[in-house]
């Protein structure tokens, strides 16, 4: 269910049959593609600015008390949900990186967790090293190439993953959500003759994940899906990984604040930050019900809708600093 009128995700692929660009031009023409460091170069000024206005860039870990530089780099995942009333996380479970299978698979037994699930470093940005597993087998493979320690989580499965970004500032009960971003994860719809790789290749977004995606389906990627099956190749939710990130800012209503209001001021020294999650429906979210918080960033998370593809770099720059800015007031208030 996409939440926008903007275009659907048949529209997205059709659309690119018109001209394919080059990778290169792509990338080139499409900030979401540009490096990071490349992508926040115009910003370092205000960096500055921040850094001298505070008198320390240590001001990052007084906009999120709670959380390691405020959120900013080597906070733990895991201490950060603990923060979180259970209400509104899926089960999660700490293991070290020395940690057996069958430690693993008797911790969620006891627990009733379930294939598939989700394994993800404790520490890690940008989608890195999270997977869905679905077997034995997979988790295996997953710990033979694991170097740290992880957490595993239960697989929620609601059809509407959001990020949501709050503000609040200190000695305030009430704060606002700033940010709501759909993520739609990457997709492909069988003509009947196309294989899954020739599908992928129909879309720009796709096309920057087939090697990736051939080394994990292997042998599925000349799959033929039936005309009109959907085929979801990605599950988690990284622009980074194929997701398309959507502006839904339109979801922003005074109900929507008092939800996150409800959540945030119970998380101590939490004041900044987004949350990645998972709902059932709009409906739901309103009610802040059927919510399952997978994640929970500081300082460092962006608002995700900048990354719409229809959004203008220099409207994305103009969110960004009006974020930091609020940042910077909550900080100078501690």
């Amino acid at each position: 269910m996409l939440l926008t009128k903007k275009f659907t995700a048949v529209e997205f692929a059709d659309s690119s049959l018109k001209f394919r660009k080059p990778l290169w031009m792509v990338k080139v023409f499409n900030y979401e593609y540009w490096p990071w460091w490349f992508f926040y170069l115009p910003l370092l000024p205000y960096v500055l600015w921040m850094i001298l206005r505070t008198g320390s860039v240590r001001f990052v870990s007084r906009v999120n008390p709670s959380m390691k530089l405020g959120g900013l780099a080597g906070e733990s995942k895991k201490d950060i949900l603990d923060g979180i009333t259970s209400k509104y996380k899926p089960k999660t479970f700490l293991f070290s990186k020395n940690s057996s299978v069958e430690e693993i698979t008797g911790t969620l037994g006891e627990n009733s967790v379930s294939v598939p699930f989700i394994a993800k470093p404790n520490i890690g940005e940008r989608g890195y090293r999270v997977e869905k597993i679905h077997n034995e087998t997979e988790l295996i493979h997953y710990l033979q190439d694991n170097e740290n320690d992880f957490i595993i989580q239960e697989y929620v499965n609601f059809p509407l993953e959001l990020g949501i970004f709050y503000v609040r500032q200190p000695g305030h009960l009430r704060g606002k959500v700033t940010s709501v971003t759909q993520k739609v994860f990457m997709t492909v719809h069988g003509d009947g003759y196309s294989t899954i790789r020739e599908l992928m290749e129909k879309d720009d977004r796709s096309r920057f994940q087939i090697k990736r995606m051939s080394g994990k389906l292997v042998h599925k990627m000349e799959f033929i899906p039936y005309p009109g099956e959907e085929v979801v190749l990605e599950h988690i939710g990284n622009h980074c990984r194929g997701t398309r990130f959507v502006n839904a800012n339109h979801l922003i209503n005074d109900q929507l604040c008092e939800v996150f209001d409800n959540i945030a001021t119970s998380i101590p020294g939490f004041y900044y930050g987004r949350f990645d999650l998972r709902v059932k429906s709009v409906e739901d979210l309103y009610q802040g019900e059927s919510i399952r918080i997978l994640e929970l960033n500081g300082i460092s998370s962006e608002p995700g809708h900048i990354y719409d593809p229809s959004y203008s770099l220099v409207n994305a720059y103009r969110d960004i600093i009006q974020h930091w800015k609020q940042a910077l007031s909550i900080a100078l208030k501690q």
